[in-house]
């Protein structure tokens, strides 16, 4: 189960940093 919960972990930070990206993004070109 530890390595289940590493793996999600995993994702929800690769999303998290996807959803900064396009944040960034979107500031920049608004």
């Amino acid at each position: 189960m530890s390595h289940g919960y590493g793996e999600g972990y995993a994702l929800i930070l690769v999303l998290f940093i996807l959803l900064v990206i396009i944040g960034c993004a979107c500031i920049s070109y608004c």
